[in-house]
């Protein structure tokens, strides 16, 4: 009885291995660097808008419980969507001769006064202007354009700020604050304690 001869043996296919990404290079320094060039004063000029939104906008809300104010308020509510965002962008338009004021008493060589005329404009467009975002934003948000650039614009934002928040000289700020504002209440505690006696 003849035996069919046996059968070569399938050669078995190694098991395919997937590459492992390789991580990217870092950037060169020179564009971190230029990152820098504008990172930093785009997130200090965030940081000032931030500090003075909320503080701002709860003052004019409190100004907009008075009896003359309440019905304004209520007014700027029931805005349309358009209509709220055309009022969103009248404080820069209403304060932008305020500005070229500014610019012509700077270039009087009178800069103090421009100097304080620009912070007082800057201080009364942001309160303006939180607190009428405040007040249109549920109607803003009803256009699907600006609630889809308002999130991204707070994504990119909160990635700015944390990374300059992370940065190191960021935290060296920080700990020196932090030493001057301990430093400031031993000395306000022992000239309490000094005359306290």
């Amino acid at each position: 009885m003849n035996l069919p001869p046996p059968r070569p043996p399938t050669p078995t296919q190694p098991p395919t291995q997937t590459p492992t990404p390789q991580p990217s290079p870092p950037a060169p320094r020179w564009r971190r660097w230029l990152n820098a060039l504008w990172q930093w004063p785009l997130a200090l000029v965030i940081l000032f808008e931030e500090w003075g939104w909320e503080p701002l906008q709860r003052l004019l809300a409190r100004i907009g419980r008075w009896p003359g104010f309440r019905w304004i308020e209520s007014w700027v509510r029931s805005l349309p969507p358009w209509a709220a965002l055309a009022l969103l962008v009248l404080p820069s338009l209403l304060l932008l001769p305020v500005k070229l004021l500014a610019l012509w008493l700077i270039s009087q060589g009178r800069g103090v006064l421009g100097a304080l005329v620009i912070v007082a404009a800057k201080l009364v467009g942001t309160a303006l202007l939180a607190r009428i975002f405040s007040l249109t934003q549920p109607a803003l948000m009803q256009m699907p354009w600006f609630a889809r650039w308002h999130g991204r614009w707070t994504t990119w934002k909160d990635g700015l700020l944390a990374r300059v928040r992370a940065s190191a000289v960021w935290q060296t700020v920080g700990r020196v604050k932090a030493a001057a504002r301990a430093a400031a209440s031993a000395v306000a505690r022992a000239v309490r304690a000094l005359f306290g006696r």
